[in-house]
């Protein structure tokens, strides 16, 4: 049991950790500035009114994204930030999705595999490469 314990520090504290956090953490939030690009567009507000959404929804949900994803791959309020974006993917996996399939036209593949990603950066936080990190003032929940 001790030797296992070391065995887990040795891991968590190896750079190799650190970069693959980074690089996780940064690729999710990369990929939300980029998607927030679209829910910008007027034609945005033509989709979530197609899918019955109110389109009063489209600002909200793109400033999410863009403020989100940047947050994100600056590794500032990682936590709150992954919980408010993993509430989003659930949202498009249920509403526009309509769990209609995994893969596949309509799939929602791409969706859980972020959300999924999200739910690891709850967890783990925004990790040592983060600004987080390096302020060090701010509280672990904040994070």
């Amino acid at each position: 049991m001790i030797i296992r314990k070391l065995a887990e520090a040795k891991i968590k504290e190896s750079k190799l950790h650190d970069f693959a956090h980074f690089g996780i953490r940064s690729v999710a939030g990369v990929l939300f500035i980029v998607h927030s690009t679209a829910k910008f567009n007027p034609g945005f507000s033509n989709f979530l009114t197609g899918m019955g959404l109110p389109p009063e929804m489209q600002l909200p949900i793109g400033i999410l994204e863009l403020f989100g994803g940047v947050l994100l791959a600056l590794g500032i309020l990682t936590r709150i930030t992954s919980s408010l974006l993993a509430i989003e993917m659930l949202g498009v996996i249920i509403f526009i999705k309509k769990l209609k399939s995994f893969s596949g036209q309509g799939g929602a593949e791409l969706e859980l595999l972020v959300f999924a990603i999200l739910l690891v950066l709850i967890v783990a936080g925004p990790g040592r490469v983060s600004i987080s990190h390096i302020v060090k003032k701010i509280p672990r929940f904040l994070q």
